[in-house]
């Protein structure tokens, strides 16, 4: 089992999605997904005489987007940031709760907010989505999922999660897309192990 915290606004988790599932193939492994909420700050706009710091953010957080851009490029995907910041949060939350078609919703979620700019914190979107997956849409009570999310939110940071996408395997933690390399080399240790 590979567990994954993922948040639906976050580049980065956005373009781990295919290789994640690609790894899960070839490994045939399980993916848990899990929900994590990051902290995606907004460019800052500058004026013309701003202190160096709130340049230097912004030179910084231009570069990262011009790199996801460029991540983003390489695997066929057309990444459009939205315009208004948004958080996912109830499609989060009902993410925790699925018990069937996880990657399924995992997928439409990513569509719905890079590509259509939906909001995955209405009730209707998350719905529909559900819809899309063939599960029940009327299948969550809206404040007790985010009551159970708030909860999840704090056992995952008392486990070491501070940002996503974040992988669990083997008792070990990996922050981040760029471990992909010894996050296979497990994945293919235990496949070894078990061929023997």
């Amino acid at each position: 089992m590979l567990t994954v915290y993922i948040d639906f606004k976050s580049p980065a988790c956005y373009l781990a999605l295919l290789p994640t599932l690609a790894l899960a193939e070839k490994y045939q492994v399980d993916i848990e997904w899990r929900a994590f909420k990051t902290v995606e700050r907004p460019i800052p706009k500058l004026a013309g005489r701003e202190e160096l710091s709130l340049r230097h953010n912004q030179v910084r957080d231009l570069s990262k987007r011009k790199l996801f851009e460029k991540y983003a490029e390489r695997q066929g995907i057309d990444l459009k940031f939205p315009s208004r910041s948004q958080e996912p949060s109830l499609a989060l939350a009902v993410l925790n709760q699925l018990s069937a078609k996880r990657t399924d919703f995992v997928k439409l979620a990513f569509k719905a907010f890079w590509e259509a700019h939906e909001n995955l914190d209405d009730a209707d979107v998350v719905k529909s989505l559900l819809g899309k997956c063939g599960l029940p849409q009327d299948s969550f009570d809206e404040d007790k999922v985010r009551q159970q999310y708030d909860r999840d939110l704090e056992k995952a940071y008392a486990s070491g999660i501070v940002e996503a996408p974040a992988y669990f395997i083997d008792q070990q933690l990996f922050i981040g897309r760029e471990h992909f390399p010894w996050i296979e080399e497990i994945l293919n240790s235990k496949t070894r192990f078990k061929d023997k």
